[in-house]
């Protein structure tokens, strides 16, 4: 029994299947060779036979192309904007960042401020006040290591 490889990235397992394909392997037994290292999530069939035409058309790359699609607003400069905004007021929600900052979406606002700069609640709605926290608003903490939120 061979052993799997967990979590390959989509480019090596492209690679390994533009080696199989140079090899003239047929596309069923790459997709089990696939599944017997990599596991039952690795590939569909129809995604090696998509890219097994590609590389019978003369595709030689095996990593993604570049995609047009919607830019990301998120930049540095606006990331310093919004942890200025949050050291202004320790007891900035996220609606009250979304008007102060409406060009972006709440959605990404709460990523800027859990991922990007590593704040996370303090005191949140409904708290006993156990931090000095007025209730109905958060106060933000930063820490240097980003813990897993439970």
């Amino acid at each position: 029994m061979f052993k799997t490889i967990a979590d390959p990235a989509d480019c090596e397992v492209r690679s390994v299947l533009r080696f199989l394909n140079a090899k003239k392997v047929k596309p069923a037994e790459m997709q089990r060779q696939l599944v017997e290292i990599y596991g039952e999530n690795v590939m569909t069939d129809g995604m090696v036979s998509k890219w097994v035409r590609q590389f019978n058309d003369g595709r030689t790359n095996a990593h993604d192309e570049a995609r047009s699609g919607r830019p990301s607003v998120v930049n540095d400069g606006l990331v310093a904007k919004v942890n200025e905004k949050i050291r202004e007021n320790r007891r900035s929600t996220i609606r009250k960042l979304f008007d102060e900052f409406p060009q972006i979406s709440k959605t990404v606002l709460h990523e800027i401020v859990t991922n990007r700069l590593n704040y996370r609640k303090l005191c949140s709605l409904g708290s006993e006040n156990a931090y000095g926290c007025p209730q109905n608003e958060v106060t933000w903490q930063c820490f240097e290591i980003s813990y897993p939120m439970q």
